[in-house]
């Protein structure tokens, strides 16, 4: 996955609001999202590659995502799937703050780190927690606010993470969140000029490519795009779209999974 906005306890009506884009190889097998019906079930969709998911809920009342750091330089090969690391915090009854500390532990045990680049969410009995084994900072707790994430730290302020809050922020404004307005803002194709670009040890021209917020390149891009939406009665409203290579919508799966009160 390659973008996520997420709103915390910024909304009355909506404690956690999520709109992800996962960019990957189209060549990669997934399976799309649905329930996987192991213990507890998990509500995601999976990579049939790793064994992993990106994003995922559960009946439970919580939720995790995964994304990729970038650093071509740095990517080692036959490391553990980043994906297994939502799984295992859907299965756990951890508390966000448990199970990162133990993730990040894990991480130091190894040198180089155990896994390759990422940026991990979790939450669970309204606590939303973060930690990146690319960052400086350790686990941490956030505060309520409106976060973008893509394949650097959380709020770096690269062009679609900015513009992504931004229009989080106004469709916030509103009593009541339309999930196909937050759909609108992840099939934004527009490229950043090249002023704005970061620097991540890709070609210029891919930088560009990866610069928006819905993403087409030959063989790679956008494979789907998830809403989630968790509301004061602990239910979990969850949307996605599925695309094919043309960026054509192929698949759309919507699910409501109660949870208890949050």
């Amino acid at each position: 996955m390659c973008l996520l906005l997420f709103a915390y306890r910024s909304h009355p009506r909506y404690p956690l609001i999520v709109a992800a884009n996962r960019d990957e190889f189209f060549t990669r097998p997934t399976k799309p999202a649905g329930l996987w019906g192991t213990d507890p079930e998990i509500l995601g969709g999976m990579d049939l590659k790793g064994g992993g998911t990106w994003l995922g809920i559960n009946p439970t009342g919580s939720f995790s995502a995964i994304t990729n750091y970038r650093n071509p330089v740095a990517m080692k090969n036959n490391l553990p799937s980043r994906g297994q690391l939502v799984v295992n915090f859907l299965r756990s009854k951890q508390s966000p703050e448990t199970y990162l500390k133990r993730v990040s532990e894990n991480e130091e045990q190894h040198e180089g780190g155990q896994h390759n680049g990422y940026n991990l969410l979790v939450f669970r009995n309204q606590q939303l927690g973060y930690y990146s084994n690319r960052g400086d900072t350790g686990p941490r707790l956030l505060s309520p606010g409106i976060y973008g994430l893509s394949n650097h730290l959380l709020n770096t302020p690269w062009p679609k993470v900015e513009m992504g809050r931004e229009r989080l922020r106004r469709i916030l404004g509103n009593d009541e969140v339309d999930p196909e307005a937050i759909l609108q803002i992840l099939s934004d194709r527009q490229t950043a000029g090249d002023q704005f670009l970061p620097v991540t040890g890709v070609p210029p021209e891919v930088e560009r490519s990866l610069s928006s917020i819905f993403i087409r390149m030959d063989g790679y891009g956008t494979r789907c795009s998830t809403i989630v939406l968790l509301d004061n009665d602990g239910m979990f409203h969850f949307v996605e779209l599925s695309y094919d290579e043309e960026g054509e919508k192929t698949t759309r799966v919507s699910f409501e999974v109660s949870a208890g009160p949050p």
